[in-house]
């Protein structure tokens, strides 16, 4: 009876000593598993910030081909109209008028933004050298110059637009 008595005790303490051991094990899993979850959680919201700036990254990269695009083909057109100059202004209407050299520093001061036209003398004269044909090459030019300025503030505005739409939805996003 003693020993069954012994014998109970010790399949008791063994058992206790088993449960003890398995419920450690299972702490100790339980913690793994928490920290993995945690892991995890980062890991999905590092994804979708890492998303969410490439998303960004592409339509920023769409909007400066798009702006490239759009700026060569402005200047294709300029060259282009440049190139026709000889076709509408001949050298008949270059001999026939005389450029004076009053516009030509109107002009000048126009394009550079600089109020002084030169130096004053007779605005009528004749500028040296300067035909019809040159004026109209000059001013299809900086049209030309014009138009591609404002293709780059056009996309550079949908850009600025784009970051701000983008920043704003970062900014709503817990």
């Amino acid at each position: 009876m003693l020993y069954r008595a012994l014998a109970l005790s010790a399949l008791v303490l063994a058992t206790a000593g088993l449960f003890s051991c398995q419920q450690a094990r299972v702490s100790r899993a339980t913690a793994a598993l928490d920290r993995a979850n945690d892991s995890l959680a980062t890991a999905n919201a590092d994804k979708a910030d890492l998303a969410s700036k490439l998303q960004l990254a592409e339509g920023t990269t769409h909007v400066v081909t798009e702006y490239v695009d759009r700026v060569q083909l402005v200047r294709e057109r300029g060259a282009t109209i440049v190139k026709e100059v000889p076709v509408y202004v001949t050298a008949t209407a270059d001999s026939a008028c005389t450029v004076p050299v009053g516009f030509v520093h109107i002009h000048d001061a126009a394009a550079s933004g600089d109020a002084r036209t030169g130096p004053a003398g007779d605005p009528d004269a004749p500028a040296a050298g300067l035909t019809l044909s040159a004026v109209a090459e000059t001013t299809a030019a900086n049209y030309a110059t014009c138009h591609a300025t404002a293709a780059q503030v056009t996309g550079l505005q949908a850009l600025v637009r784009q970051l701000h739409d983008a920043l704003a939805r970062q900014a709503d996003t817990p």
